[in-house]
């Protein structure tokens, strides 16, 4: 297994340990609202890391064989995000958009937090 999948991997185990807390604190505390719409943010942050951890193996692919690389889906991430986002202003009533918003965020920051880690203690 190459070091890039044991990263993919940690930060996919990181990020569902985290969503697990999450569904945690929705059932056990009154903050339902929050709890969601950091459930949905997740949700939708696991899909963009799964899709930006096939680009960056498309990226390695076509390096490996010499040949032009297409982007590595920045639109398609945004577009996740704004539809994340859109589903939380749609019901305002089950998702807290600043949850949202941080949930999108779950991934990036376990990759930052995990990143600096690896580098200070290695």
């Amino acid at each position: 297994m190459t070091e890039y999948k044991q990263h993919f991997r940690r930060y996919l185990q990181y990020t569902l340990y985290l969503l697990a807390i999450f569904v945690l604190g929705w059932g056990v505390t009154s903050s339902k609202a929050l709890f969601l719409g950091l459930i949905l943010g997740t949700i939708f942050s696991i899909y963009n890391l799964f899709n930006m951890f096939r680009k960056i193996n498309r990226l390695g692919q076509a390096a490996e064989e010499g040949k032009k690389a297409k982007s590595l889906g920045f639109l398609t991430r945004l577009a996740v995000a704004g539809l994340a986002v859109a589903i939380a202003t749609r019901y305002p009533e089950l998702f807290n958009l600043l949850g949202v918003v941080i949930g999108l965020m779950v991934t990036y920051i376990i990759i930052l937090i995990d990143s600096i880690l690896q580098i200070r203690f290695k």
